[in-house]
């Protein structure tokens, strides 16, 4: 066997032992991050790190948990490095007028983006409990711990894995791990997430339809149907959100237009309804609706027009 042979013969076995969690590593990666770029940039520092490290990988864990464990310390490391990503409602009061939103005047300041489902989902048999852990008000709510709280937290609550494998991961103790947990709960207790429908529950797909021709059809009577009460909508990028049905309604009044105006394309991001959004044959951005049994509580609108490749999307809408 020559040495090329052998080298082909070690690329293949790391291939096919660490390709198989790259979708998932992804999404813990993003969980971390709130960043699908970060994520991805991390996912491939991830594999670098994996490669180079792989002759000398013992098996002393499972090639899943020693994964994990590089990809989690590339995070935290990425993590030092910058601030929390967030959303509008966790940088200020809610508008009071229809003023457009503006940039936050702290250009250190980044936001949440939004996951095409696609990326990191394969399996049937995981959709649900992944959807779960992806939530838009999860990933933002994960933000505001501590990064090795946030780290303990998804490796323990959502990835479930033992304790004592969490702290080899972290180079920490098992007491230390199950403190940090405890820490780490109680801060996420203490503003808790609502439980929404699936996307592809009846509920949801009635309200993404009314939401879908209340901007195709500029159907207000649609809008309305679909918000509740306490509705928000969330100009992600920008400082500004609204709160409340009626301040909602009067953004919506203002951004439909006429007829035809709008081209909206459903996908499903962070597990939840959504569609790629076109204003007069370019695109717009992506809007991730939020549905519970009683109507939608938030649209979060992210009105960056190269969004809707990553969701597989092209950037002017197929015809009709």
């Amino acid at each position: 066997m020559t040495v090329k042979e052998g080298d082909e013969v070690v690329v293949s076995d790391f291939d096919s032992r660490t390709e198989p969690f790259r979708k998932e590593l992804l999404a813990h990666c993003y969980r971390m991050l709130a960043s699908v770029h970060e994520a991805e940039d991390a996912v491939q520092e991830t594999y670098l790190r994996a490669w180079r490290s792989w002759s000398g990988f013992e098996e002393r864990s499972s090639v899943r948990v020693w994964l994990y464990r590089i990809a989690t310390n590339v995070c935290l490391t990425a993590l030092e490095q910058r601030g929390r990503r967030a959303l509008p409602s966790g940088l200020g009061a809610p508008a009071t007028d229809l003023s457009p939103g503006v940039p936050p005047d702290d250009p250190s300041v980044l936001f949440v983006e939004p996951m095409a489902e696609s990326l990191v989902v394969d399996d049937p048999a995981t959709i649900v409990t992944t959807r779960e852990s992806l939530r838009l008000a999860l990933i933002a709510a994960l933000q505001y711990l501590p990064a090795k709280q946030r780290a303990v937290l998804i490796l323990r609550e959502v990835l479930a894995f033992p304790a004592a494998e969490v702290a080899t991961m972290l180079d920490t103790s098992v007491a230390a791990v199950k403190s940090t947990l405890q820490r780490a709960r109680a801060r996420l207790d203490e503003n808790p997430t609502e439980a929404i429908v699936e996307p592809d529950d009846p509920q949801a797909q009635a309200l993404l339809a009314d939401y879908v021709s209340g901007f195709e059809n500029a159907d207000m009577a649609a809008l309305e149907r679909a918000l509740r009460a306490d509705a928000a909508i969330e100009m992600v990028g920008t400082t500004a959100w609204f709160n409340g049905r009626v301040m909602c309604l009067q953004l919506l009044a203002s951004a439909v237009g006429s007829p035809g105006d709008w081209r909206m394309l459903p996908i499903v991001a962070n597990g939840q309804p959504a569609v790629g959004a076109y204003f007069k044959g370019e695109a717009y951005g992506i809007a991730v609706l939020t549905p519970t049994a009683t109507g939608l509580t938030h649209i979060h609108v992210f009105s960056t027009p190269s969004l809707v490749t990553h969701f597989g999307l092209p950037l002017t809408p197929p015809a009709p």
